[in-house]
């Protein structure tokens, strides 16, 4: 079985990135020869993923004009958060609603590439051989930016959160619809989900192998981009 939709997270106002996101927004930032939008729907697509969906909200009609000049051969449509931010989890939420099965969500900070190919394919076998929401995390040495402390742990493939976390989210995680049955909130952050999820043991992960970059700050995209990053 293939997962055939995905969820592009790009509403977030990228504060911590300016003077850069007064004018261009964090999801069009260029690193090597690709944004950061641009990579993310790369790996959607490789994967076999026929229809996204794009949550925005800080200047909405650059990414839009950005991804009808690609003229993507998968359909892509917009969901817009105009009036107020719906947090990680209700824009998830609202942008799916559509979606009545399995589908990817993707946050375009992780500085996706080819060698993460390999890895989406990973985590979806996973999903089906599990049915279970499932995320790739990785080990906090791992990460470029060493300040992270780490979101979750990983003990035989089962997510859980302690004092101290090893794993970083990286960004790319496979739900359903069914996570969000229990809430009536618009505005939401995804981990009400993970932790009422890890409650009964019904978050899974997978390991990631590479090298993490983030770009969560202007201080760090000078320094991710002084690596002179190429694909």
């Amino acid at each position: 079985m293939k997962i055939k939709h995905g969820m592009i997270l790009a509403a977030g106002l990228g504060k911590r990135m300016q003077p850069i996101t007064f004018k261009t927004p964090k999801p069009l930032i260029q690193i090597g020869n690709k944004n950061l939008i641009e990579r993310a729907i790369e790996l959607l697509i490789n994967h076999g993923v026929e229809e996204i969906v794009v949550n925005v909200h800080h200047l909405p009609g650059q990414i839009k004009d950005f991804i009808n000049k690609k003229k993507y051969k998968v359909r892509i449509t917009i969901s817009y958060e105009k009036d107020k931010l719906l947090d990680t989890g209700g824009g998830i939420l609202h942008a799916t609603k559509s979606f009545k099965k399995p589908f990817l969500a993707i946050n375009p900070d992780t500085i996706w590439s080819k060698v993460y190919y390999s890895e989406l394919k990973d985590l979806e076998d996973l999903y089906f051989k599990k049915k279970k929401p499932c995320l790739l995390l990785v080990n906090k040495n791992l990460s470029f930016d060493s300040s992270f402390k780490g979101d979750f742990n990983l003990h035989n493939g089962v997510i859980t959160r302690d004092n101290n976390n090893e794993f970083i989210f990286t960004g790319l995680q496979i739900l359903d619809e069914s996570v969000f049955s229990s809430i009536k909130d618009k505005i939401f952050s995804m981990n009400k989900i993970w932790d009422h999820l890890i409650e009964k043991n019904s978050l899974i992960g997978n390991e990631s192998k590479q090298k993490f970059y983030h770009l969560n700050t202007k201080a760090m995209y000078d320094k991710i981009s002084s690596l002179k990053i190429t694909d």
